[in-house]
């Protein structure tokens, strides 16, 4: 009994001194957010990124993708009484403009009955159509588009 009793207590002393090497090898975690170690109160300052300007249209990722808007939008004013984008895109300007026409799906309610004008839920062009950009991913992306759209 003796015997077995120091065994454990051998193995347990050298699984501990196992540990302490390994643990003083090993070094600290850094661990590195998107805020680069800005307090939470405080914003942060905006990165410098560039709107491309007159881009060809691009592809979609996956199936009912909002297309990416091919140009800037600085300056571009979108409130409930005026909406810049329709200058351009509205089914009247757009082949003048060489524009894209807004999609037929913008003019339906949610119960699907066909409207004279923009459905106020699709209105605001920016809630889902972003500029492309050059900005760089904040973080590694492993994204793969939709197989369909390969």
């Amino acid at each position: 009994m003796k015997v077995q009793a120091l065994l454990k207590l051998a193995l347990a002393a050298g699984v501990l001194m196992v540990g302490a090497q390994l643990a003083q090898a090993a070094e600290p975690v850094k661990i590195s957010g998107l805020r680069a170690g800005t307090p939470v109160t405080q914003d942060l300052p905006p990165t410098a990124s560039h709107q491309e300007r007159d881009h060809p249209v691009g592809e979609r990722d996956f199936v009912q993708m909002p297309p990416l808007i091919p140009h800037t939008t600085a300056g571009y004013q979108i409130t409930k009484n005026f909406n810049k984008c329709m200058d351009c895109h509205s089914f009247q300007k757009a082949k003048a403009a060489g524009a894209t026409k807004v999609s037929v799906t913008h003019f339906r309610t949610r119960e699907n009955s066909e409207l004279d004008n923009i459905s106020p839920r699709r209105y605001f062009c920016t809630q889902c159509h972003v500029a492309q950009t050059d900005a760089k991913p904040l973080v590694e992306n492993t994204f793969k588009r939709a197989r369909g759209l390969q």
